[in-house]
């Protein structure tokens, strides 16, 4: 199995960027002396030739976009190469195990499952078993010893999310500096997984990862770690460390709206690092809402971290679930009074106007009463549970809105013009007075942000 292509790392979808969740399994399988080949089917059509060589083919879903679009594609494997052994790994795969290994997949894998995936293709090697055992679809949770990620397979930078800033867009790299979460939102994947905990990675295993995407021509660094300030101390080392050898190339990360209170005073330093922005899971303005997905923040918090973020010199690009069973037209219509009177508009990617609360098997919101008395059955094929709220009109309203999103994306529709469309369409779904135009100019200055909206 040593020889070249034998085994596939396949990626189906990572939030627009260069597959990190392959990068880092090609890079073991390479230090253990094995040549794997690799498909991005979020840039690549589907390589049957490649396919067909292939024993192994280990497909990376670490979101449910990418689960969806993984289960095709296993199926397509199977048509193709009805011998090949097909793992499927991330997080999405362990939630979802036992109806992938009934329909798809001879083998899951989650958590710091690098060295699991070594594991397997050496047992398969030697002619072990192919089968799952329950050991395999356990999520694995050990400090692993991590060798710079394997981009040269990969395809180019620029074809995945660009930053885009001051007018223009540029090659963004993407990286992690720590794996897993310290904390148990209810509605994440990632508590069910990683069970409270999280792995960092070196920093000069860091930095040489950005060290070749810059030679690639990235100007912009995405730290794509659940949360870059789960570890204050190794995200300032990391930090500092990349202005000190890259001062011109700038950054984003994603942090808690928790931790940013926290850790106000490293801000404006991080801000003079290169950071430019931070993507935050606010999720509502509702305190019941946030109390019942263990956010670990208030209302009243979301306005302090953005005023913080404000004065450091930090665009703050807060990410919502603009719909749950709890949800009210009227409250709907605050949260996007709140983004208009906030100046935020222009910080909120339209996608997140119809997000729909996703609950996977295995969320740790399934033990919540407050979520029983909406909760349907598991969705064959859907990978998640079905909900509907007690107010028909509030699941109407979500359904446009989505399609609405959709569709202006699709156009590249200016985000206020978008914006003005959804709240002049909540409006009307609660009956109100129609609600000022935001009135932002076509050729107005905008914060930066990545190119790619999705977050799911």
């Amino acid at each position: 199995m040593r020889g070249p292509g034998q085994i596939l790392l396949v990626a189906c979808y990572e939030l627009g960027h260069q597959p990190l969740a392959v990068a880092w399994p090609a890079a073991f399988l390479e230090r253990a002396g094995y040549a794997p080949a690799v498909l991005d089917l979020s840039v690549e059509p589907f390589d049957a030739e490649k396919v067909a060589r292939a024993r192994v083919v280990a497909i990376s879903v670490p979101m449910h976009t990418a689960l969806r679009l993984g289960v095709i594609a296993a199926r397509r494997v199977r048509s193709v190469n009805p011998t090949a052994h097909v793992c499927v790994y991330g997080l999405y795969a362990t939630l979802n195990a036992d109806e992938l290994l009934a329909t798809c997949a001879d083998s899951v894998l989650a958590g710091e499952l690098e060295d699991q995936l070594l594991a397997l293709v050496r047992r398969l090697e030697s002619g072990g078993p192919s089968g799952p055992t329950a050991a395999a679809s356990r999520p694995e949770l050990v400090k692993l010893d991590f060798p710079v990620p394997s981009r040269h397979a990969l395809p180019s930078l620029k074809k995945y999310a660009h930053v885009e800033r001051d007018g223009r867009r540029e090659l963004a790299a993407y990286v992690e500096a720590s794996r897993g979460c310290k904390h148990r939102c209810r509605h994440c994947p990632i508590p069910p997984v990683y069970g409270g905990r999280f792995f960092v990675v070196p920093v000069e295993t860091v930095l040489a990862d950005v060290r070749q995407q810059v030679a690639a021509g990235a100007t912009h660094v995405t730290f794509g770690d659940p949360d870059f300030l789960n570890g204050p101390r190794h995200a300032l080392a990391v930090a500092r460390a990349l202005h000190a050898e890259f001062p011109q190339v700038t950054f984003d990360f994603t942090a808690k709206i928790e931790h940013l209170l926290a850790q106000r005073a490293h801000l404006a330093e991080l801000a003079a690092l290169g950071g430019i922005f931070v993507v935050s899971a606010a999720e509502s303005l509702d305190d019941r809402v946030l109390d019942i997905l263990a956010k670990g923040h208030t209302r009243a918090d979301i306005v302090k971290t953005l005023h913080a973020t404000r004065a450091a010199g930090i665009a703050l690009r807060p990410t919502w679930v603009a719909f749950t069973p709890w949800t009210t037209l009227d409250g709907y219509l605050a949260w996007l009074d709140f983004l208009a009177d906030e100046a935020l508009v222009d910080h909120v990617d339209p996608v997140q106007f119809g997000i729909r609360l996703l609950v996977p098997p295995g969320s740790l919101l399934l033990d919540q009463p407050e979520l029983r008395a909406h909760l349907g059955a598991l969705v064959p094929g859907g990978f998640h549970h079905e909900w509907r709220h007690p107010d028909p009109r509030v699941d109407r309203l979500a359904e446009e809105v989505a399609a609405l999103a959709a569709t202006a994306a699709e156009r590249d529709e200016d985000p206020a013009i978008t914006f003005d469309r959804v709240r002049a369409l909540a409006s009307a779904s609660a009956g109100a007075p129609a609600r000022p135009l935001v009135g932002l100019a076509a050729g107005r200055a905008r914060p930066p942000r990545l190119t790619e909206p999705w977050f799911c």
